[in-house]
């Protein structure tokens, strides 16, 4: 294969969902590549809790909680060497990956990697060296806050993307929110693909899909639906990942 394929995934303190990281991880090392982490402080990360354990799910737990093969991928990815040693922020040299991967989460403490000045500011660095981009859920939110200093564009302003539907956030929020209050609203009053659409060149440069009901599997994308333009690939949610997983497999090969 020649010299080592390296990808990123930066995650911010506590609060990642644990599919969107943990199965791109398992299947990417899989195949040979090696993935690297970054946190704000340079600590192992935690995964959003209520997504592994679906506690205050309610009775919507087994639909809303993180699937058992994407438990079973975080406990993997938690105990290993490279999750347990992440660099910080400020450490990342763009030079040193093929790749970044940016997953999504919706719990409150993903803003400080959402809102992080550092990522936005290395992040146009990966477009501009042409390396491979992949983003799910609320990780297109960081790009498209991410813009080049010279024009003040998003990196993905004339990119065509999806990411988290608002359709899908907002069911979320309705079926959970006398007990769970604003817990899947990350910013309340303004959805993911309402953000993202305004850092788009034209609204219609975010596909959405067939609305997603089933979830792809290691050994099916049917479900799966994602994006690719040129050197960056999208994904809207969970039940999107394997697909996606696949797609940057391709795209680093």
């Amino acid at each position: 294969m020649g010299k080592q394929i390296n990808v990123l995934i930066p995650l911010p303190s506590y609060g990642f969902d644990p599919t969107e990281a943990a199965i791109p991880w398992k299947f990417l090392t899989g195949k040979g590549i090696q993935i690297s982490f970054a946190t704000p402080n340079g600590k192992r990360a935690r995964g959003d809790d209520v997504m592994l354990t679906g506690k205050g799910l309610g009775i919507f737990k087994n639909i809303l909680k993180t699937r058992k093969d994407g438990v079973n991928a975080y406990n993997l990815m938690y105990e290993s060497f490279e999750f347990k040693h992440p660099i910080r922020y400020d450490e990342i040299d763009v030079s040193e990956y093929n790749g970044i991967f940016l997953p999504g989460g919706h719990d409150k403490g993903v803003k400080e990697y959402l809102e992080s000045e550092i990522l936005q500011n290395i992040i146009p660095e990966f477009f501009q060296k042409k390396k491979i981009i992949g983003a799910i859920c609320h990780g297109v939110l960081l790009l498209a806050r991410s813009k080049y200093k010279k024009t003040n564009k998003s990196v993905i302003y004339d990119y065509k993307t999806t990411a988290l539907l608002k359709s899908q956030e907002l069911l979320a929020y309705n079926l959970t929110k006398f007990w769970l209050k604003d817990y899947y609203l990350t910013y309340p009053g303004m959805t993911v693909e309402d953000e993202v659409k305004s850092a788009l060149k034209t609204p219609s440069n975010f596909i959405r899909g067939r609305f997603p009901i089933f979830k792809d599997s290691e050994n099916n994308y049917k479900y799966g639906f994602t994006v690719k333009d040129r050197n960056y690939i999208s994904a809207r949610w969970p039940g999107d990942i394997y697909s996606l997983s696949n797609e940057i497999l391709k795209l680093l090969f």
